[in-house]
C-alpha cells in the first residue's frame, strides 16, 4: 500500500495550526472595514494588501537600519503585493506608504498631537509578524476563490519560511 501525500494546503494548514496552538495571535495590522453590499473577496484582498504594506514597512525599518541581508525576504513580499493588487479591480484602496526617504525608510509624518512612541523593531518581532501572517492566512482560505487560494497558500507558506529562516541576530 503506498503511503497519500499531503497537500500544500494540507501542510500550510498543519503548521499555521502548530503555529497557532503555540500563543500565534491575530495580526496586530489594522483590518479594512467592509461596507454591507461589498464583495467578500475584495474585502479579503484589501485586508491582505494592508498586511503586506505594513510587512514591507517593518522590513524596510530594519534594512535602513542597515540589516540589509533582509532585503530579499522584504522583497518576496513586494512582490506579493504587486500580485494582490493586480487581481483587485479599481486598486487596493488602502493607505498609501509615506514617501520614502533617500534610506529607503518611511518618511515621518507631521503630526499636531504626540504620539506613542513605536516599539522597537527587532528581529524577533518581524519573525513573530511572520508567524502570524502565516497562521491568518489559512483561516482566509475558506472565503477565498480557488485562484485567490492557491496565491494566499503560496503567500503563508513564504511567511512560514520567512519565520524560520530570519537570522537569529543583527
Amino acid at each position: 500500500m503506498r503511503p497519500r501525500s499531503l497537500s500544500r494546503r494540507a501542510v500550510l494548514a498543519g503548521g499555521a495550526a502548530a503555529a497557532a496552538l503555540s500563543g500565534c495571535g491575530a495580526s496586530d495590522v489594522p483590518q479594512p472595514t467592509p461596507t454591507p453590499a461589498e464583495d467578500p473577496e475584495r474585502v479579503l484582498l484589501r485586508q491582505l494588501i494592508a498586511d503586506k504594506e505594513h510587512t514591507i514597512a517593518l522590513y524596510s525599518t530594519l534594512i535602513a537600519a542597515g540589516q540589509t541581508k533582509l532585503t530579499p525576504f522584504r522583497d518576496r513580499h513586494q512582490a506579493h503585493l504587486v500580485e494582490l493588487r493586480k487581481r483587485l479591480p479599481g486598486g487596493s484602496q488602502t493607505a498609501t506608504p509615506a514617501p520614502s526617504s533617500p534610506t529607503g525608510s518611511a518618511a515621518p509624518a507631521p503630526s499636531s498631537q504626540t504620539a506613542a512612541p513605536a516599539p522597537k523593531m527587532s528581529l524577533s518581532r518581524l519573525r513573530d509578524a511572520e508567524r502570524r501572517s502565516a497562521a491568518l492566512r489559512v483561516r482566509q482560505l475558506a472565503s477565498a476563490s480557488p485562484p485567490l487560494a492557491q496565491l494566499i497558500a503560496s503567500i503563508g507558506a513564504c511567511e512560514a519560511a520567512h519565520a524560520l529562516a530570519l537570522p537569529r541576530s543583527a
